[in-house]
């Protein structure tokens, strides 16, 4: 076996740059030739915890099958959400905490998955199986994943795991752990800077349900006001995106991380399928979602139940 890239989802957030790194020093621990990869450049909030614990940014790869077939995903395990390759590639381990769907391998690997608020509470398990230490460094970016993954422990998918982890890792990485993730969710909020289309990319996934392709973005706020400032740019946006990718309905969930609502825009078909989903009325193509905040718990599982009626 040769080098083993490790990476998590496209359109990566802290948890899946966090945790890929962490995994990489782990299996460099028990002696496999491993490197953390991305499948985009940080965001703001990820490149806050990086510049923070002085951690260089994994190197973005678009394909992997010309320099390895070897690989290790985390944060993730749906195909389209992983590398252009993922097909042709040999995938060694997963470690994730999401629903298993549109994956499969022509040989036996290693799955941890496991219902927690974030895939580094679950590489901190494997750490200790282990008995490596967690360098401090690692640590914090490992805190930094499960305070974004869970807004700071108030995310529905949130469990006691996440909150005793998180606690664990601050200590290690040196942190007070409420001051500094309220400024590492708060690095995430800056959007004003950005286009439509860079608000749209920041947090993404794409969702097959039924015969139709879900994309469904999401960004942080301390103010939707601000974002829905640009709703017709945004929606405009949107239907570029699913004209260019084929998506059929593209949700975009704006979340106010300090009351935890959020409020939806959707452009595309089967809009039906939103109101069925959350028992809402769309008004000028929105509807308020009060104490949403979890695409993973509280979104994709909703409109998921919908389309399969």
């Amino acid at each position: 076996m040769g080098k083993v890239l490790i990476f998590g989802h496209q359109n990566p957030d802290t948890d899946a740059i966090g945790a890929a790194i962490a995994f990489a020093n782990l299996q460099k621990e028990l002696g496999v030739d491993a490197e953390a990869v991305a499948l985009g450049t940080p965001n703001e909030e990820t490149q806050f915890a990086l510049d923070h614990f002085g951690l260089t940014a994994p190197r973005v790869v678009e394909k992997i099958a010309a320099e390895t077939s070897d690989v290790m995903l985390v944060d993730h395990n749906e195909f389209q959400q992983s590398v252009a390759d993922i097909e042709e590639l040999n995938i060694l381990a997963v470690v994730d905490h999401h629903r298993i769907a549109n994956f499969q391998t022509a040989n036996p690997l290693y799955y941890r998955a496991e219902p927690v608020g974030c895939t580094s509470t679950i590489v901190l398990k494997l750490y200790k199986e282990n008995n490596i230490a967690v360098p401090a460094k690692i640590a914090g970016m490992m805190f930094s994943a499960i305070v974004s993954d869970t807004l700071l422990f108030k995310s529905p998918t949130c469990t006691q795991e996440d909150v005793d982890a998180a606690n664990e890792l601050a200590q290690i990485a040196g942190v007070d752990g409420n001051s500094y993730g309220l400024d590492l969710l708060k690095a995430g909020t800056n959007l004003g800077n950005k286009s439509e289309a860079e608000l749209l990319d920041l947090d993404a996934k794409s969702f097959p349900m039924a015969n139709k392709t879900v994309r469904i973005a999401q960004v942080n706020t301390v103010d939707l006001d601000e974002v829905f400032a640009r709703q017709d740019a945004l929606r405009d946006a949107m239907l570029t995106e699913n004209t260019k990718n084929g998506y059929d309905l593209f949700l975009l969930l704006v979340t106010n991380i300090l009351n935890s609502d959020s409020e939806l825009l959707v452009a595309g078909e089967p809009r039906e399928m939103v109101t069925e989903a959350f028992n809402v009325q769309l008004k000028n193509d929105r509807a308020f979602l009060p104490g949403v905040v979890s695409r993973k718990k509280q979104v994709v599982p909703q409109l998921t139940a919908a389309f399969e009626k």
